[in-house]
């Protein structure tokens, strides 16, 4: 089992940047490929990157190709997601997993975080 720790979450304002980390700890030798998802108030948690166990391959949601980017840091069994140029319907808790797969279209996941919030006022 992989657990995950989220940080990097707060309040801005449209137009400004976060970045997110993902710290992953335990069983990090079987986790392939990370991806974030988030959940916004009244809506079902969606898909926004992932990235393989290389960092060379990742898949974006449409609706933040070109703002974000997903990167690693095997090293220290981190994964980051630079949020470029937020926008309000950013707003949402987001979460990192994880899975065993090696694919970047792999959306069921083995293990969660706990999620941190990300505001973006108008």
């Amino acid at each position: 089992q992989v657990q995950l720790v989220e940080s990097g979450g707060g309040l801005v304002q449209a137009g400004d940047s976060l970045r997110l980390s993902c710290a992953a700890s335990g069983r990090t030798s079987s986790s392939g490929v990370v991806g974030w998802f988030r959940r916004a108030p009244g809506k079902e948690r969606e898909f926004v990157a992932s990235i393989s166990r290389s960092g060379l391959s990742t898949d974006y949601a449409d609706s933040v190709k070109g703002r974000f980017t997903i990167s690693r840091d095997n090293a220290k069994n981190t994964v980051y997601l630079q949020m470029n140029s937020l926008k309000p319907e950013d707003t949402a808790v987001y979460y990192c997993a994880a899975a065993r797969s090696p694919s970047v279209t792999q959306r069921v996941m083995d293990s969660w975080g706990q999620g941190t919030q990300v505001t973006v006022s108008a």
